[in-house]
């Protein structure tokens, strides 16, 4: 009787952690389809990607809220709210969610995704801006006023990060900011550096009554030198960043396939 019990109560077990494994694979398996977005300033929505890990552990970043609020973490999720704007994910992620996952996670696994989306966003700011920045001129120069050209180039654009940038700063202005508090806002959001500089360029060009048309073309010219500039700097290391693999696979390799010939020969002389 005690063996049937054991018996019975074992199936039991195992049927309840087989429904407890199929309920999990399913939860995780619907967790990863969903699509994750954040709202643009003129409604559209834009995909964004976050971690499976993120996906599965936010229902649960509610509970951590009591211990983020505490005053001790009030400087953590600032940081965090700052680093997700720049990220892209404003509406998506708030400051007080992204501390509760660190405290989930152990703390450097979100910090480490973080600063990496945060790269890549201003990357990608970076391999835009020049190209904007000469249509923008051309634009200026041929009459345009800025914020048309500004308008013009959004519709005629994919959506990526400047443009996001770009198309919420003009709404900003339609909503009764001025070009000044709205190029601000802008740079202080966004923390790339030569979007910062042609920001700053274009409010001093306000502040002192400078033609818009002569400061970009100056920011424009600036920034192809800067790029020209970053790609010499590329090509002067690519020498040192070859050194690695020519030691560990080309030479190895080389060293094979000339002298693998006369080592099989000596070998065979040597059993024989």
């Amino acid at each position: 009787m005690a063996a049937t019990t054991a018996d019975v109560l074992g199936i039991a077990m195992t049927a309840m952690w087989a429904v407890f494994a199929a309920v999990a694979a399913y939860y995780i398996a619907e967790v990863s389809r969903e699509v994750t977005y954040v709202t643009l300033s003129d409604g559209r929505r834009q995909e964004r990607s976050i971690p499976l890990l993120f996906k599965l552990l936010l229902p649960l970043c509610p509970n951590f809220f009591p211990l983020v609020g505490k005053k001790a973490f009030a400087p953590s999720v600032e940081r965090a709210r700052v680093l997700l704007v720049q990220a892209g994910f404003e509406g998506l992620l708030s400051g007080e969610e992204f501390v509760a996952l660190k405290l989930m996670l152990l703390w450097v696994f979100p910090d480490v995704w973080l600063a990496g989306a945060v790269r890549a966003r201003h990357l990608a700011i970076m391999k835009s801006l020049p190209f904007v920045m000469d249509v923008l001129t051309l634009s200026v120069e041929a009459g345009m006023d800025f914020i048309s050209a500004l308008q013009r180039n959004c519709k005629s654009r994919r959506m990526d990060p400047l443009n996001e940038e770009l198309l919420r700063m003009t709404k900003e202005i339609q909503m009764g900011s001025s070009r000044q508090a709205a190029l601000r806002a802008m740079s202080d959001r966004v923390r790339q550096p030569d979007l910062k500089s042609v920001a700053f360029a274009l409010i001093q060009a306000d502040e002192l009554g400078v033609s818009i048309g002569a400061m970009l073309r100056i920011q424009s010219e600036q920034l192809r030198q800067r790029r020209f500039d970053r790609a010499e700097k590329l090509a002067s290391t690519a020498p040192t960043k070859m050194l690695g693999p020519l030691m560990f696979c080309i030479f190895p390799a080389v060293f094979i396939i000339l002298l693998g010939p006369v080592l099989s020969q000596a070998a065979k002389g040597a059993l024989f």
